[in-house]
C-alpha cells in the first residue's frame, strides 16, 4: 500500500508541474554530465586510460611476443608443445592464420578500449576550463599520448584499422571504416597525436610513468620512420619516403643528450632501483604489494617462466638468434656465416660472442637472471626435443626477488616493462640517417651502442669468451651504405632482441618473406614441425582483421588481403 501511495503522489507531482521546471531539473539519484566533469573525475578518466596500458593477458599481450619475436627468426614459441596455444604456434610457422582467431579479437578489442578511455578523458577534459583544473593542457596531451600510443599498435598488427577520436559521437562509429584513411593518412593522424604532446608535454613528470616530452618525440620518430618505408595496398615497400626520414632525425633531435644510455646493459631489465633508469624512456609501470590480490603484475610475459621455477616455458629465443650473437677474430658480427655452425652452450668458449647473448637468453650451466643460488639447468626446459633449452631473459626476474609473485599456476613479477628506450632512438636515427645516405653520420651512433655492449660484462664473470669490437672505416669494414644498412639492421637485432620488434622491422624493410623463408629452410633439418612453415609475402606481413569486427560493422570493414 505504501509503495502505491508514493507512486501516486509521485505522478501528481508530474502532472501538476510545469514541463518547463520538470525538465530543468536533475531527477535525484542522476548525475548530470556538469556532475561527472570536475577535475577529480577527470583524473580518475585519465587513470583508467594509463591502466588499460596494463590490462592485456598473456594469449592477447601488449608486449607483442607472440608477433614481434615467435612470428619472426628470433623465438620459437615454446610450451608443451605445438597444440599449447596452437594459434600462436600457427603465427611462428606462417602457416593458417585465421580471421576467426579469438586472441587476435581480443587485442584488437583491448587496444580500441584504450583507445576509448583516452577519448572519454579529452571529450571530459573539453569540458572544463583551465582555471578550473590548471593542468587540462597537460592532461590533453597525456591523452593523446596514449591513444597515439594504442593505435601504433594497432597500425603494426593490423595495418588498416578504423580510425575514431573524441569529436565523433558513438552512435556514427557503425560508419567508419577501417579504410577511410589511407596508408600515409593513417600514418598522418597518429603522428599528429604524438606531434600535438611533444609540443605541450613538461620534460619530466612529477609522477613516474606519466608520458613526458621526450617520450612523445621518441614515439613520434618511430611513428614517421615506420610511415617512411611506403607500401603499396599489397604491403610491397615500394620506396623510401625522404620527407618522413627528415622527420625522423628532427625528433631524435629532441631527444638526444635527453637521456643516457644505463653503463650496463643489464640495468634496463632488473627490478626495483633499476626501474625508470636513465635509459627508459616510457615504460609500463606494475606494481606488487599494493593491496591488491596479486599486484599489478605484467600479465603480458607471464607465460615465459621457466617450467622448472613455476611456468610455462613459452617464449624461447631460438637457435639462429643466438648463432647471431657470436663474433668474428675481429670482434664484428659474422652477418654471412652465423648460421653455418651451431652456438653449442655445453661448449661455449669454441665460439667468440658479443656480451648482450648472455643478457637475452638463459642457457644450462649458467646463473639465471645473474643469481649463483639459482643456476638454469636442462631439468628446467619443458619441451626440450621441441623448442630446445635456451629460456629468453629480459622479462623474467630472478627467482629470488619479492617482486616474483605466484599466481598459481603461474609466477608474475612487477618489474617495469620499458616501451621504448634511448637505444632504440639512437638506432632509428642511425637508420634514417643511413637511408638519406649520410652514412658517415650513422657510424659514431651505432658504435656507441656496441661500445655500451663491450663493456656489459661486470654480471657475467663465469662468461669469458667475450669479442666486440666498433666499426672503423677503412680498419675492420667499409663502411659504404649497403655495409652500414647491414651493420644497423644487425644491431637492432642484437640490441632489441626478444623486446617484440623483430617481425615489424622486417616489414618496415620490405624483406619479411626472404629472411624468413631463409630461417625456415634452416630450421626444418632441426625441428620437424617446421617442415611445412613458408611466409607468404604479400598476404602475412599483417594480421586477419578479426571476423568478430568485421561481423560487428556489418561488412563495413573490409579483410586485409590473402585472407
Amino acid at each position: 500500500m505504501k509503495k502505491i501511495l508514493y507512486i501516486s503522489g509521485f505522478l501528481a507531482m508530474i502532472l501538476f508541474a510545469s514541463c518547463s521546471d520538470f525538465l530543468e531539473n536533475n531527477p535525484r539519484g542522476v548525475l548530470s554530465e556538469d556532475d561527472i566533469v570536475t577535475p577529480e573525475t577527470i583524473e580518475g578518466f585519465m587513470n583508467a586510460a594509463y591502466a588499460q596500458l596494463g590490462n592485456d593477458h598473456y594469449d592477447s599481450p601488449y608486449s607483442l611476443w607472440p608477433f614481434g619475436n615467435v612470428r619472426s627468426d628470433d623465438a620459437y614459441k615454446g610450451g608443451s608443445g605445438t597444440n599449447d596455444i596452437q594459434v600462436f604456434h600457427f603465427f611462428e610457422v606462417s602457416n593458417n592464420i585465421r580471421p576467426d582467431f579469438g586472441e587476435l579479437d581480443t587485442f584488437w578489442y583491448n587496444s580500441y578500449v584504450g583507445v576509448g578511455r583516452a577519448n572519454k578523458a579529452l571529450k571530459a577534459l573539453e569540458q572544463i576550463s583551465e582555471a578550473d583544473f590548471p593542468l587540462k593542457k597537460t592532461r590533453v596531451a597525456e591523452m593523446r599520448f596514449l591513444r597515439a600510443h594504442f593505435y601504433f599498435m594497432l597500425k603494426i598488427m593490423f595495418r588498416n584499422v578504423p580510425y575514431i577520436t573524441e569529436d565523433i559521437p558513438v552512435e556514427e562509429y557503425k560508419t567508419i571504416s577501417n579504410v577511410a584513411l589511407t596508408n600515409e593518412e593513417l600514418w598522418n593522424r597518429i603522428a599528429e597525436d604524438f606531434q600535438a604532446a611533444a609540443d605541450v608535454l613538461p620534460e619530466t613528470q612529477p609522477q613516474v610513468g606519466r608520458a613526458t616530452q621526450k617520450a612523445a618525440y621518441a614515439y613520434l620518430a618511430k611513428t614517421r620512420l615506420y610511415q617512411a618505408y611506403t607500401q603499396d595496398d599489397n604491403f610491397k615497400v615500394t620506396g623510401i619516403n625522404q620527407q618522413h626520414l627528415q622527420e625522423v632525425i628532427a625528433a631524435t633531435d629532441k631527444v638526444i643528450g635527453k637521456a643516457t644510455l644505463e653503463p650496463d646493459f643489464a640495468n634496463n631489465f632488473l627490478p626495483g632501483s633499476y626501474e625508470n633508469g636513465p635509459e627508459s624512456i616510457f615504460s609500463i609501470q606494475f606494481s606488487d604489494n599494493d593491496g591488491t590480490l596479486y599486484g599489478r603484475l605484467n600479465f603480458s610475459d607471464v607465460l615465459s617462466t621457466p617450467q622448472g621455477l613455476g611456468c610455462c616455458d613459452f617464449h624461447k629465443p631460438s637457435q639462429n638468434l643466438v648463432n647471431a650473437f657470436k663474433t668474428g677474430a675481429d670482434g664484428l658480427p659474422q652477418f654471412d656465416t652465423y648460421n653455418n655452425q651451431d652456438f653449442d652452450y655445453k661448449n661455449r668458449n669454441a665460439n667468440t660472442v658479443d656480451p648482450r647473448l648472455y643478457h637475452t637468453v638463459a642457457m644450462p650451466g649458467l646463473p639465471y637472471k645473474y643469481d649463483p643460488e639459482y643456476v638454469y639447468v636442462e631439468s628446467w626446459v619443458r619441451s626440450p626435443g621441441t623448442y630446445g633449452y635456451f629460456a629468453s631473459l629480459k622479462e623474467n626476474v630472478a627467482p629470488s626477488c619479492s617482486c616474483f609473485v605466484n599466481i598459481d599456476p603461474f609466477y608474475g613479477n612487477s618489474k617495469n616493462r620499458i616501451q621504448i628506450r634511448y637505444a632504440d632512438v639512437i638506432l632509428m636515427r642511425a637508420e634514417a640517417l643511413i637511408e638519406l645516405g649520410r652514412q658517415a653520420e650513422a657510424l659514431p651512433l651505432i658504435n656507441e651502442i656496441r661500445q655500451r655492449a663491450s663493456q656489459s660484462t661486470g654480471r657475467l664473470p663465469y662468461a669469458n669468451n667475450f669479442n666486440i669490437k666498433t666499426y672503423v672505416d677503412g680498419v675492420n669494414c667499409n663502411w659504404t651504405q649497403d655495409f652500414a644498412r647491414k651493420a644497423m639492421r644487425w644491431e637492432r637485432r642484437l640490441e632489441l632482441a626478444m623486446e617484440g620488434s623483430r617481425f615489424f622491422d622486417l616489414v618496415r624493410w620490405g624483406v619479411t618473406d626472404q629472411v624468413l623463408n631463409t630461417f625456415y629452410a634452416g630450421e626444418k633439418t632441426k625441428r620437424t614441425y617446421y617442415q611445412d612453415a613458408n611466409f607468404d609475402a604479400q598476404k602475412e606481413e599483417y594480421c586477419p582483421i578479426p571476423l568478430k569486427q568485421i561481423n560487428f560493422s556489418q561488412g563495413l570493414y573490409k579483410q586485409n588481403p590473402g585472407y
